[in-house]
């Protein structure tokens, strides 16, 4: 996809980081000064170890590094760059350009190479270019996001009103770097959003490292956080890196935040507040940048009040909060997620994509799914291995969801709430039952509701004008 010249005009509203690599301080900080001027900010690394820090834990867009260093090289910095931030644009300078080096230079990736003394009005002019490059990048990926989201987030799927809601919350959170709290019931796609949140953020090239709370033992809990060095217990031989030091530069999911003892959540606040981590028998300090997202299925909330969940680390972890609704008050998403899923698991497979057929459609938006959206995955997964004709009908859903035949209908009243009550009246009064039951499932949608019921919009509307209902 290409960027339209109409789309440039605000290109330069894009604020580029750059970083300046050179053990000559002065040299350094006179490089970084003539780029400020020009409105770049600039980080400076006096050492190629400091630098190679830098690019593990940070986002740059554009790195100036001088080729001869004592420690560590320009050429070794640059494919460490290219290995880490793949988008961004490096500048050689050297006092000793030669051929050979410019030409392995440009294998190399690198964006140009300067000779020193570096001509100040040379080098903003290259970095200039540097910029535009990493600008129409990134107006690139932004238009291509926006085509890719016409129903869903970076795998966020849905278009009831409540997920429009939750996606554009998701859009204006995911580039900052605020701390995420996502409430919601088991199976409702926590972690879908918390990596839509990493895969939007200007941290998608670091980790994204997920940890489930709940299904660690609180013996190894702070060690599985903040790592630990050999002898620090028993058992522990070898040093362990922590999923914070594992995450850094990304972002770290805590999934069941809830769930974690009183203890680490001291340690977890102070890891919040201080941005460092101290691994279990060390007293060495530990400097992070990590992102963190948590999610619950509990009312924090009222754990707080009960005393099982700090007040302060409540109020730190939640500074923006994503409520996912589930899937029985977001009906109107279930034919997308089903289309979703059947595509997703007939290609997983190998197998031709099935037809789902209206009444089985039906039965699955008339279910409760108290298991959310796992649940629905896993019936449509269900449906697909054990399909053999190539049509999902009622008759391949699991007994739970399938609807009631007649005879069985009337031998347990309370099968179907509401269905009894119907037997025996007149078709019209059946017919505006399930009009406005199907207007109810899908939030009052008339195109969801038609396709719901297999009928034509326009004798929809017809029909609700004829009964008098809302929709």
């Amino acid at each position: 996809m290409t960027v339209h010249n109409g789309d440039n005009s605000d290109l330069s509203t894009i604020k580029i980081q750059v970083l300046i690599v050179d053990d000559d301080e002065a040299h350094a900080q006179a490089v970084a000064e003539s780029l400020e001027r020009v409105g770049y900010i600039c980080t400076v690394a006096t050492s190629g170890k400091r630098a190679e820090s830098l690019l593990e834990s940070q986002n740059f867009d554009i790195i100036v590094t001088d080729l001869m260093m004592d420690d560590v090289d320009g050429m070794e910095i640059l494919r460490k760059a290219k290995e880490e931030l793949p988008d961004a644009e490096v500048i050689l300078l050297t006092g000793h350009a030669t051929v050979k080096t410019a030409l392995a230079a440009g294998q190399q990736g690198a964006h140009n190479i300067l000779t020193k003394p570096v001509d100040i009005k040379e080098l903003r002019v290259t970095v200039d270019k540097a910029a535009t490059r990493v600008r129409l990048l990134r107006k690139n990926q932004e238009l291509s996001r926006r085509l890719d989201e016409r129903f869903g987030f970076e795998g966020v799927i849905g278009n009831s009103a409540a997920m429009h809601r939750v996606i554009d919350k998701l859009r204006s959170v995911a580039p900052t770097d605020s701390t995420v709290l996502i409430q919601g019931e088991s199976g409702t796609g926590k972690e879908i959003v918390a990596r839509a949140i990493h895969q939007n953020s200007e941290r998608k090239n670091k980790p994204f490292v997920p940890l489930n709370i709940a299904a660690l033992p609180e013996s190894t809990l702070e060690s599985e956080l903040f790592g630990h060095e050999p002898g620090s217990f028993t058992g522990a031989t070898t040093r362990r890196i922590g999923k914070f030091e594992y995450a850094n530069g990304g972002t770290l999911f805590l999934d069941e935040v809830g769930e974690m003892p009183l203890p680490t959540q001291v340690k977890l606040l102070r890891v919040l507040e201080d941005r460092k981590i101290t691994r279990l028998g060390s007293n060495e300090e530990i400097d992070i940048n990590v992102r963190l997202v948590a999610a619950t299925n509990a009312d924090l909330q009222e754990l707080v009040k009960k005393g099982s969940f700090r007040k302060d680390l409540y109020y730190r972890i939640s500074v923006i909060t994503i409520y996912l609704p589930p899937l029985s008050e977001r009906r109107s998403d279930i034919p997308l997620l089903v289309e979703h899923f059947l595509k997703q698991v007939a290609g997983k497979r190998n197998r031709p994509l099935p037809v789902l057929a209206k009444p089985a459609l039906r039965a699955l938006m008339a279910y409760s799914w108290p298991g959310n959206i796992r649940e629905l995955r896993n019936v449509v997964e269900c449906m697909v291995v054990q399909d053999t004709d190539g049509r999902l009908d009622v008759d391949d859903l699991p007994p739970e969801i399938a609807p009631l035949s007649p005879a069985e209908d009337h031998a347990d009243e309370h099968a179907q709430p509401g269905g009894d009550g119907l037997v025996g009246r007149p078709l019209t009064d059946v017919e505006r039952y399930y009009i406005a039951r199907a207007l109810e499932l899908t939030g009052g949608r008339r195109d969801e509701a038609a396709r719901l019921l297999g009928i034509g919009e326009r004798t929809l509307y017809r029909k609700i004008k004829e009964y008098n209902l809302k929709g």
